[in-house]
């Protein structure tokens, strides 16, 4: 499977990036969003051509997001996203509960209006994406509808992983959407938004809780 460039440079501009950053951050936005299928397979060849680099950079890529458990990589040097079985998923899921409310807790008090505000301008976003079937649009969304409260936690660690979990479940998250079939946004995010307004801290990690979880269970069966 070829994907399409969409290069993320993150803080420093793309030209200043050595090779295999620009093609790690590019594939690793692609995945997280659920642009690649589980299973999906690629190669080192294909990545090259996509991004115009050399197979050095490619296959530095591809090693850095393999250790993050984003791809799999067979002594044969086949490519692919990992297909998650439901012992796994169930892993997952309980690992974004864990961190996820703990990063939602944290966060609370240095909430504000602003920020709340623009979280409800992300939920009318991933709307127009679920009216459009747009899946990717609705991953993306949803994570920065996620990530800009737990940024307010000010504790990157907890959200380096809880990113690395993202990135785990990107494809299965794409399957997920097909499997919903979604015709509105999740209603989780009003509670989320209504326990912030109110300084509610336990509707807000019960409310987090559920809207991490709920729809991963699906996929269990």
């Amino acid at each position: 499977m070829l994907i399409q460039p969409r290069l993320d440079p993150g803080p420093a501009s793309a030209a200043s990036q050595p090779a295999h950053e620009r093609v790690y951050r590019a594939l690793r936005g692609q995945i997280m969003h659920g642009e690649t299928a589980p299973g999906a397979v690629l190669t080192l060849r294909g990545i090259g051509q996509t991004f115009g680099v050399s197979m050095t950079p490619a296959r530095e890529a591809v090693r850095r997001l393999a250790a993050e458990g984003a791809l799999t990589l067979s002594v044969s040097g086949r490519v692919s996203t990992p297909e998650l079985g439901p012992d796994r998923i169930e892993e997952l899921a309980a690992l974004r509960a864990l961190l996820e409310t703990e990063l939602a807790s944290r966060a609370l008090p240095r909430a504000h209006i602003a920020m709340i505000d623009r979280m409800q301008t992300v939920d009318a976003a991933i709307a127009e994406a679920v009216a459009k079937r747009d899946p990717v649009a609705y991953i993306r969304l949803n994570l920065e509808f996620h990530r800009m409260l737990y940024l307010r936690a000010q504790a990157p660690a907890m959200l380096a992983i809880a990113e690395t979990v993202w990135l785990q479940l990107g494809p299965t998250m794409r399957r997920l959407y097909g499997r919903l079939a979604r015709t509105e946004p999740p209603a989780g995010h009003r509670a989320i938004l209504a326990a912030l307004r109110a300084g509610d801290e336990p509707g807000l990690r019960l409310a987090i809780r559920t809207d991490v979880t709920q729809g991963l269970r699906l996929l269990r069966g």
